[in-house]
């Protein structure tokens, strides 16, 4: 419901449920449910580990057969070198991407927001960039080495986009996404304890968020825009900083917020719908993207003059920890359309 309401008509699902998407049972209740609910298509990804332990590889084939597009185990990484390589032989041999999360768990050592001058200005413990680098660079070096196709996640670093577009001019099979919000906030909004500014990984500094736009504007770099869509209620969110989940809303503000990069020249808006649309169904090897003739009607129609506030009535995902609630956005989802039929209507809602 929240997806369709932000314009999204296909949506990749990460491994981290409960249970674990770890094995063809979890991935056919997933398909189940999304086929009843009917709102857009959800293709599930697999977990890389059983259990999301990183200890011991889940059945891979198994996944690929039961529909996963891709493996991940989002929200954590797979901190053995070895076992990483030997889920990208895998992967490969099954053509499916590894997704990954760049966090090296001995740097972040148990860090909260981006460590700079505001991590040690409000006493929160502080994740540095090299944290995500250092795996992001083990990760190329491993696809490169298995010839596997690495897709990085929630990209957030100056360095790490230098890497990926390294890699890309070596010929290695590596694509990359990254988030609005990383693009459109620093870590220097996290001025009042409020945890809806907390996510993993974190908000960085002003200049990993130009090297970011920087990067969309030469284009070839970024493959896709993505949400990082994760919804937490209330009891995760109201409380000390350092105890809050991570992670936030990102279906209902995903495009006022990259029009925004439009507007500022970063992206033409030919470019920012080919960053939802084409690319990603092309790095998943999913259908749609495209209005050629004969494709499933999966279309949002949008518009990029409207200007509204979101509130928290507005948002139709379960939680609202959204770090733009009361804020004005400009740009809105008018309808979006899923196998020719009106499933969000911004005057009827869901439908």
């Amino acid at each position: 419901a929240s997806a369709v309401s932000g314009g999204f008509t296909r949506v990749c699902c990460m491994a981290n449920t409960n249970p674990v998407n770890d094995n063809a049972s979890v991935t056919d209740y997933i398909n189940k449910r999304a086929a009843e609910s009917g709102y857009c298509h959800v293709h599930p990804i697999g977990a890389i580990t059983k259990g999301l332990k990183g200890e011991e590889l889940a059945s891979i084939a198994e996944l690929k057969e039961a529909g996963c597009v891709a493996i991940s185990d989002d929200g954590l990484t797979v901190q053995n070198s070895n076992l990483m390589r030997l889920a990208l032989e895998y992967a490969k041999s099954f053509d499916l991407p590894i997704t990954t999360h760049s966090i090296d768990k001995h740097l972040c050592q148990n860090g909260h927001m981006n460590e700079s001058f505001f991590s040690t200005k409000l006493g929160i413990k502080g994740v540095p960039n090299a944290a995500e680098d250092v795996i992001i660079s083990r990760d190329i070096m491993l696809a490169e080495l298995t010839g596997a196709h690495l897709h990085v996640g929630h990209l957030s670093t100056a360095y790490g986009i230098q890497l990926v577009k390294e890699a890309k001019e070596r010929g290695v099979k590596v694509t990359c996404e990254v988030t609005p919000h990383h693009f459109s906030l620093t870590d220097e909004s996290i001025c009042d304890y409020n945890t809806n500014f907390k996510m993993c990984p974190p908000l960085r500094s002003a200049k990993d968020v130009q090297a970011i736009k920087e990067a969309l504007k030469i284009g070839g770099i970024i493959d896709a825009i993505a949400t990082d869509h994760a919804p937490h209620g209330v009891v995760d969110k109201e409380v000390e900083f350092d105890k809050a989940a991570f992670g936030i809303l990102g279906f209902e503000t995903a495009l006022p917020l990259s029009l925004n990069l439009v507007r500022e020249g970063y992206l033409s808006l030919k470019e920012m719908i080919r960053l939802f649309t084409i690319r990603p169904s092309q790095v998943f090897n999913l259908e749609g993207g495209t209005l050629k003739v004969g494709a499933t009607a999966d279309i949002t129609i949008f518009d990029p003059e409207l200007e509204w506030t979101l509130e928290k009535d507005q948002i139709f995902s379960k939680s609202k920890n959204s770090p733009f609630i009361n804020q004005k956005l400009k740009g809105r989802v008018v309808n979006t359309l899923v196998n020719g039929k009106i499933r969000f209507s911004k005057d009827k809602g869901l439908m």
